[in-house]
């Protein structure tokens, strides 16, 4: 693309602004002036000179109420109060409070410091609107929405080489010459209508989105290879899908192949609860080839008819609300998020608070890379403004000014430091159990169980779905599979509110880490029946807490005090942690544990004293015990309560 290499000033004078607007045009935009020195592309100086042309209209006049504040002329000036206060007493002598209204005249001369002109607002008449039925103002707005797919299922099935095959298809052929860059989702144009598909594969995304409390999704799209059936992270997806009550359209992909057998591939999923519309059951199964397209549309249009019975419906007109689908920070242009509207209309200029950031939507584009001036419900556009990263699953909302967002941040940041070291979020536990079902937090024990093999899963299964259960209490198997408890189980039990269940696996380090932060309650067994027995008992409220030793110091005995009346004393020093009176101690020689008792005496000197820290000596004597022997060590511990 041809560049326009011209100094900043030749720029500004092109485009009818002073060099200080161009600066601030450039920065909104991302773009560095050693950028701008070194050329920009025709296209770029087209967004500049839209911005600047936007920015002049908005800055000729400031339409402002007669009677208002100083802090409201200040909001509306974009324009901190006391930067308006200083002006009002350093030019004209009036000294006035945020809350103190301002005369006509003199907010005209204040807006006139920032070259701007007021155009005074005719007071409004205030109206009484026609009664009308609730139901109707609230459905009059709605209007059908493109429905919003993820498209899940197993690695190496070809869940992207069919998103690939449809935007080749349905999106590369439209106008404005194709996808020019990623932003996590796009959509395809089927029969005249659309389809809003999050370029985000994969059943990890769609539940980390899902414990953050973002749904997202209208519909799966769940893909199985013909060749290969139904496998491991196929169920996986399944149980997600259901969990997160989404209609699931499976796709068997790779029916081209000689090997492929859709048959086999129905007949596995119906003994997971899919059975096909063709053998009489309710999930459409529709038979595809990524590679030739055999299938894709009707596919597509399955999607179309599965949306239009759900009756998906938004307003436009409505306040907005999207969900952030990803996010990242682009060298050029700064932090970027692309958000999926969700109800109203995002357009240019809007103030946003999304998750902890804030910003102005200074420009924002489609899949295509076209620059939108608006966008409505399941709509994902790129947004360039905002302060900072967001994270992906983030809320985003308007307000009516960057002041205001800058508060609802400031006041979410306090909220979120004064929150730290306190109680974390409260997560289903077997050890509560009971208590909570007495106290109506929950109803339903969701667990996420993980065997060694599937004939373990079986039994297991089949096992605690028989157990006796309190009345109006459901137990509920929401993923069973083989292998270790991974990060991704703990997303899903984030998610679903869920315990982890493990028979002769491991807890992967990660998934062990983030199951303590977020206070997931995991329990690995090796025999069966314990797995059982303690389910069973957590949910009569016999559970008791699972205890654990914990080692609080230990000495080694370095001399032997005989005295009067036959009392043998250890000459102790402390190695490490501190020996207590009257904790549980063992007393071990050359590895082995000669005695266990308590600590009966403890003393420094001549003081008695209640503990004693590493680094110093004592004599203390053990219940029961006197053949103390040098170089015996000394072993101080108490039980512990597992916290889960």
């Amino acid at each position: 693309m041809a560049k326009t290499k011209l100094t900043l000033q030749d720029l500004a004078a092109e485009i009818g602004v002073s060099a200080a607007r161009l600066k601030q045009i450039l920065s909104e935009l991302g773009i560095s002036e050693a950028e701008a020195k070194r050329g920009l592309d025709d296209e770029t100086v087209q967004a500049i000179k839209e911005m600047a042309q936007e920015l002049a209209d908005e800055l000729k006049t400031l339409a402002l109420p007669r009677e208002l504040t100083v802090r409201e002329l200040a909001e509306a000036l974009e324009r901190p109060y006391t930067e308006i206060q200083k002006i009002l007493m350093t030019k004209y002598g009036k000294l006035l409070t945020p809350v103190q209204k301002i005369e006509p005249e003199l907010a005209e001369k204040v807006a006139a410091e920032f070259g701007l002109t007021v155009q005074w607002q005719a007071p409004q008449p205030a109206e009484q609107p026609a009664p009308q039925p609730p139901t109707k103002a609230v459905v009059s707005g709605e209007q059908p929405r493109p429905p919003v797919v993820t498209i899940m299922g197993h690695v190496d099935h070809g869940k992207t080489s069919l998103l690939d095959y449809i935007r080749k298809t349905r999106v590369a052929e439209r106008e404005y010459g194709g996808i020019t860059q990623h932003i996590g989702a796009y959509q395809a144009e089927v029969n005249g209508k659309l389809i809003t598909f999050l370029d985000t594969p994969g059943h990890e995304a769609f539940t980390a989105m899902r414990a953050r409390g973002a749904q997202v999704t209208d519909i799966v799209v769940l893909v199985v290879a013909a060749d290969d059936g139904v496998m491991p992270q196929t169920i996986e997806a399944i149980n997600h899908a259901r969990n997160a009550n989404v209609p699931i359209i499976v796709a068997i992909n790779k029916i081209d192949k000689p090997e492929a057998n859709p048959d086999l591939v129905m007949s596995q999923l119906a003994q997971h609860g899919l059975v096909p519309e063709a053998w009489g059951g309710d999930t459409i199964c529709v038979p595809v080839s990524a590679l030739t397209g055999e299938g894709v549309d009707t596919l597509l249009e399955m999607i179309l008819l599965v949306a239009e019975l759900a009756e998906l419906k938004a307003d436009p007109k409505a306040e907005f609300k999207g969900t952030v689908i990803e996010a990242k920070l682009d060298k050029g242009r700064g932090p970027l998020a692309t958000i999926l509207v969700q109800q109203g209309t995002l357009r240019r200029g809007d103030v946003l608070v999304v998750g902890k950031t804030w910003g102005k939507v200074r420009a924002m584009f489609d899949h295509t890379g076209k620059q939108l001036d608006s966008a409505t419900p399941s709509t994902p556009v790129e947004v360039m403004g905002l302060n900072d990263v967001p994270v992906a699953g983030d809320r985003a909302e308007r307000v009516e000014s960057e002041t205001r967002a800058r508060e609802i941040v400031e006041e979410r940041l306090e909220a979120e430091k004064r929150s730290e070291g306190q109680r974390p979020m409260r997560r289903v536990n077997l050890a509560e159990l009971f208590k909570q079902l007495q106290a109506g937090e929950t109803k339903t024990l969701n667990i996420i169980l993980k065997a060694d093999t599937y004939g373990s899963v079986e039994a297991i299964r089949d096992a605690l779905l028989k157990l006796e259960k309190p009345e109006g209490v459901e137990l509920k198997i929401i993923n069973a599979n083989v292998g270790n408890i991974t990060e991704a189980d703990i997303d899903f039990a984030i998610a679903a509110e869920a315990v982890v269940l493990g028979f002769n696996v491991k807890v992967e380090s990660a998934a062990q880490n983030k199951a303590k932060a977020s206070r997931v309650d995991v329990r690995v067994y090796r025999i069966i029946y314990e797995l059982l027995e303690e389910v069973q008992k957590a949910l009569k409220g016999l559970l008791e807490p699972e205890r654990r030793e914990v080692v609080l110091g230990t000495a080694e005995v370095r001399a032997i005090f005989r005295l009067s009346k036959g009392i043998v004393v250890a000459g102790c020093y402390v190695l490490d942690g501190k020996i207590v009176r009257n904790a549980p101690a063992r007393l071990i020689r050359n590895g082995e544990v000669i005695h266990q008792s308590k600590i009966a005496t403890l003393r420094h000197l001549k003081e008695d004293r209640r503990e004693i820290p590493a680094g110093y000596e004592c004599g203390l004597t053990l219940e029961g015990f006197d053949a103390y022997q040098e170089g015996d060590r000394i072993e101080c511990y108490e039980i512990q309560e597992v916290e889960r």
